[in-house]
């Protein structure tokens, strides 16, 4: 096992050392496909970037199908690990853990494909531009998830909250949903010292910023966990000149469908409120980038006895809270039943996810890998 960890370990480092953003993933899509190849495993593409992989078991040409996916885009981040495989691309970094994810799914492939002793194919699934939560739909408007249809889909995340080694699941909803919305206020411009003279979309920006909240507050049953938070404010060019437009740029996070649909129209509500009061126009567009994660029951059930069996039932956990941060593979379930899992890679010094000196303990990939490979394989006699 350990000639196996390391074989990772260096894959792993390849695409740490070489990160590509989201739909730019040439090299580390072109390098799985070189191992998936070589371990006799059939590829094919789908769009620039997203890579296929596709393994038929020896026992019987059943016709049952488990997908494992990982995947491929970094970050815009100056990395600043100083480690001897960091980033070598300015400015671009691996920050989230997609590389480890990657090279985990990569190694459940490698295993599978040594061992074929499973009916039915598993379907390798690496997948571009996650962190834009475009990369997703994407594949799957892409024929993914068909010829063959998986019965199943299971997802894995390295997680520097959660204890090494250590498998955590949640049952029923798990990430949040993914919306991001903008806003303009428009008035007239003029001189900061004659304001009456103006339609003065600042003042009228900074009442919006705080009535937004009441979104949240007040619009929205107090025990649905409901984020809106504003990323960005822009307008203005000068100390003592009233602009003729502010715009506001924002993202709101749900767990409840209901709610996710019933939030543009409150929010909206609001802005209109507030333009009118203030004499302004506004334009306003809103859009849903992703839906809620909601874990299937049995496939959860499947993949929670086999990290039991593969990792011990001491190193699985069911975790209490969902996430309001997103993940879209929210899509693939839309389509089947699947179910998303962390692998925990906390240690002594742990750093979040999307910090420039994030890294893992990449003992974790060998663990991953065996993880997956046990997960799919129960997959496809158990769903």
């Amino acid at each position: 096992m350990k000639t196996f960890e390391r074989k990772l370990i260096n894959v792993r480092r390849a695409i740490h050392s070489n990160p590509e953003l989201g739909n730019c993933e040439f090299k580390t899509s072109a390098l799985l496909e070189r191992k998936l190849k070589g371990a006799g495993i059939k590829t094919y593409r789908i769009g620039k970037t997203g890579l296929v992989g596709l393994l038929q078991g020896n026992k019987s040409k059943s016709t049952k199908c488990v997908a494992l996916r990982g995947d491929m885009d970094a970050l815009p981040i100056i990395e600043q690990t100083n480690k001897s495989y960091a980033s070598k691309v300015p400015g671009v970094m691996h920050a989230c853990g997609h590389d480890a994810n990657s090279t985990m799914v990569l190694g459940a492939a490698l295993l599978l494909a040594k061992d074929r002793n499973f009916s039915g194919s598993v379907k390798f699934i690496f997948q571009p531009n996650e962190e834009s939560s475009g990369g997703a739909k994407a594949m799957v408007d892409g024929g993914v998830l068909s010829n063959p249809k998986p019965c199943g889909i299971i997802g894995i995340h390295v997680n520097p909250w959660l204890a090494f080694g250590k498998a955590g699941f949640k049952i029923g909803a798990m990430m949040a949903s993914v919306d991001k919305f903008e806003v303009e206020l428009i008035g007239t411009g003029g001189h900061g010292a004659y304001p009456h003279y103006s339609k003065d979309p600042v003042v009228a920006c900074a009442t919006l910023i705080s009535a937004l909240q009441s979104v949240v507050s007040r619009q929205i049953d107090p025990v649905e966990p409901v984020v809106l938070s504003i990323g960005k404010i822009e307008g203005g060019e000068c100390f003592n000149i009233i602009p003729k437009s502010v715009k506001l740029l924002g993202t709101v996070r749900t767990l409840n469908e209901g709610v996710h649909k019933e939030i543009p129209k409150q929010i909206e509500k609001i802005i209109k409120g507030i333009a009118l009061a203030y004499s302004l126009k506004y334009k306003f567009n809103y859009k849903m980038l992703g839906p809620v994660l909601v874990n299937d029951k049995k496939v959860l059930n499947v993949c929670y006895n086999s990290a039991k069996n593969t990792l011990g039932g001491h190193n699985v956990i069911m975790l209490e809270k969902p996430s309001m941060g997103g993940e879209d593979f929210a899509e693939y379930l839309k389509e089947v039943p699947g179910c998303f899992v962390y692998i925990g890679t906390a240690g002594k010094q742990t750093y979040p996810w999307h910090h420039e000196k994030f890294d893992i303990d990449e003992r974790i990939l060998g663990i991953g890998a065996k993880l997956l490979a046990a997960m799919a394989k129960d997959g496809l006699y158990k769903l």
